[in-house]
């Protein structure tokens, strides 16, 4: 750590917080690179659907992950996600690449490849990583960790506004938050918890300009205190 000449910044917590916009806001304000962990773990569960692996299997997709290239390359409106030197950053969004990356990540020694990927990629700092374990697992001595929550039924109107018309009703979007919330929170890798030293911001009654306004003073506090040990 004292190598980075920039901060580690991560940003933890469950589906529908808003961990994407929150790191996606925070990088372009702080010309800060944003790895989304989310999307490497989409990006082989879509090689996964496609090379028919099975999602049960760890061993075969361990495999399948040691014979991927994932790339994310930032760009003026966000991250392009390249697999084998292909770009999948629409496709990796779609419901049942969403559903098989979550199935895919309670695997151990699949979790274990992409620890081991996104420490390589941001080993230098000036990066912000949202995930699900960045600040428990990846990157447990990030000078900085945000926890970023809200209510289930909050996530869940947000995450149906961002649906096309005519897709499952709020209801069910609510439904599918609370069970990716258990196999998030009850898995035996890496289950979702806030670390330690994590600074928890519950965003129930927040707006995103409000959350990024907080997290900014986490940040700058961060940033004065490694100041006054240099």
């Amino acid at each position: 750590m004292s190598m980075r000449t920039r901060l580690v910044i991560a940003i933890d917590g469950p589906a529908g917080a808003g961990k994407s916009t929150l790191a996606a806001r925070l990088a372009q304000k702080l010309g800060y690179v944003n790895l989304e962990s989310g999307a490497m773990y989409r990006a082989l569960a879509l090689k996964a659907l496609v090379s028919g692996a099975g999602l049960d299997d760890e061993s075969e997709l361990v495999a399948l992950a040691e014979g991927s290239r994932i790339e994310l390359r930032p760009e003026a409106d966000g991250n392009r996600v390249l697999l084998d030197g292909r770009d999948v950053s629409q496709r990796i969004r779609e419901q049942d690449v969403t559903d098989a990356a979550s199935r895919l990540s309670v695997h151990p020694r699949v979790r274990e490849w992409m620890v081991a990927r996104q420490r390589q990629m941001g080993q230098q700092g000036g990066i912000i990583m949202e995930g699900r374990d960045i600040g428990t697992k990846v990157f447990p001595d990030a000078e900085v960790k945000i926890f970023l929550d809200a209510a289930p039924e909050v996530r869940g109107d947000r995450r149906f506004r961002q649906k096309p018309e005519g897709s499952s009703p709020p209801e069910a979007v609510i439904a599918e938050l609370r069970e990716r919330d258990r196999r998030d929170r009850t898995r035996a890798a890496s289950p979702l918890v806030p670390a330690p030293d994590a600074m928890i911001i519950d965003s129930t009654d927040m707006t995103i300009e409000e959350v990024i306004a907080r997290t900014e003073a986490i940040i700058a506090a961060r940033q004065k205190q490694e100041a006054a040990t240099d």
